[in-house]
């Protein structure tokens, strides 16, 4: 005659959905336990105490050191004029196309590839020559400029 309708994949689906259920019960009465509602302020302070360590007594007056506010230096360590020679780098250009004018120089030093457009040129360079250029920020990265020729 008629059969059940509770297929075996409902009634997993059901032990599925009942589980989740309890545990969520479950994690609701842990939160509960472990609340902070209902405390006084001075059980929620912390205090820190002549190690660094967080404690939850407060320190010890006697312990206390004072410091002036004169003795207090915050500041940044002063940089040094940069010597406009060292902001000379030379490398070697290994590609340059004249037509869309562009191209990149390997950087003898740092090995790194560096764009240059046409208009940074002093000189009409191509590829494998030897160069001197500065360097700025660019959008993308940094650029050649001032680029010359060595001789």
């Amino acid at each position: 005659m008629g059969g059940s309708q509770e297929t075996f994949n409902k009634k997993e689906q059901e032990k599925k959905r009942l589980k989740k259920k309890k545990e969520k019960e479950q994690k609701k009465e842990e939160r509960k336990a472990n609340s902070d509602k209902g405390k006084s302020l001075e059980d929620m302070f912390a205090y820190v105490d002549e190690y660094g360590n967080i404690v939850s007594a407060p320190p010890d007056p006697r312990n206390k050191s004072v410091i002036k506010t004169e003795d207090i230096r915050i500041s940044t360590m002063r940089q040094e004029a940069m010597d406009p020679a060292d902001l000379i780098r030379k490398g070697t250009v290994t590609f340059f196309n004249d037509s869309k004018g562009y191209g990149f120089i390997k950087d003898h030093e740092s090995q790194e590839s560096i764009f240059v457009h046409i208009n940074n040129v002093e000189d009409q360079i191509r590829e494998n020559d030897k160069v001197t250029f500065e360097t700025e920020k660019g959008p993308k990265g940094l650029n050649a400029t001032k680029v010359k020729l060595i001789p």
